[in-house]
């Protein structure tokens, strides 16, 4: 009984969450903005948040405003409203952590709490800033490759925790994530590659063989991005990122295979 009301608020939290991502991919770039770039900061201070709690002082408030910074540069960039030059802003700004650490006469470890501070923005607020590479083409909004990548990474996510829990029984990276098996990764497979061909019939944009290079990337970079954020979270010897989502943890926890999959995606559609 307990396992299925856990299932009845795992679902619901996933049912709303899916629609407020999709009405905002859908209703307008302005929307799509507002959306991600509220996630893109909240999943990096939880991120510092977490860190912070084995006494590290990565400095969150400037990590989140050049994080912040950085979504807003691209999209802005991407959008065409901006030269691509301006990025070049990011790379002074951050470096004035450097002399604030001068000053922290209480901090034992600053050169630990600077790694820190660049890895918050370099693993959460980078791959969400490449989001926006996604999202326009030429300077105009195109949602569907992102929207069509978002329903395979649930499609998997989906796939792999109910053929996990129905068939799982050889552990994939039980050091890690002693839950995930190779059943459940199978499984999550087979559904990303039926919303790979789902994208290609109807949003177009990409042909079958890219849509299912896409679902390729998502099920072996999303599953790296899963032990990825499993690990940090042994590391900091704690269950869940957050409790903001009922039944899914934290940011961190929701959006873990999307971090670790967007860089390989960009690459695959701007340079392959």
């Amino acid at each position: 009984m307990n396992k299925f009301s856990e299932l009845k608020r795992r679902l619901f939290s996933a049912l709303i969450g899916a629609a407020v991502i999709v009405s905002s991919i859908l209703w307008s770039e302005w929307s799509y903005f507002l959306i991600f770039f509220a996630i893109c900061i909240s999943a990096q201070w939880e991120f510092y948040r977490l860190v912070r709690i084995q006494d590290y002082l990565p400095l969150r408030f400037f990590g989140v405003f050049i994080g912040g910074l950085l979504f807003i540069l691209t999209f802005f960039i991407e959008r065409g409203d901006l030269d691509g030059k301006y990025l070049f802003l990011i790379f002074p700004l951050a470096s004035i952590i450097f002399i604030f650490k001068l000053y922290k006469k209480k901090d034992q470890n600053p050169f630990v709490n600077i790694a820190l501070y660049y890895l918050g923005i370099t693993y959460v607020a980078l791959p969400f800033s490449l989001i926006n590479v996604i999202v326009f083409d030429g300077g105009n909004y195109a949602y569907e490759i992102l929207l069509g990548l978002m329903l395979i990474i649930w499609a998997s996510d989906t796939g792999a925790y109910f053929a996990g829990t129905a068939f799982g029984k050889t552990k994939l990276f039980e050091r890690i994530s002693p839950k995930k098996s190779w059943e459940g990764s199978i499984g999550g497979t087979l559904f990303a590659v039926g919303f790979a061909y789902l994208a290609m019939t109807y949003f177009g944009q990409l042909s079958l063989f890219e849509w299912l290079t896409v679902a390729f990337i998502v099920v072996v970079a999303g599953t790296y991005g899963d032990l990825v954020e499993s690990h940090f979270k042994r590391t900091m010897s704690i269950k869940d990122s957050g409790n903001i989502i009922p039944g899914h943890g934290g940011f961190l926890d929701r959006f873990d295979s999307l971090i670790l999959t967007v860089p390989f995606i960009v690459i695959f559609l701007k340079l392959l």
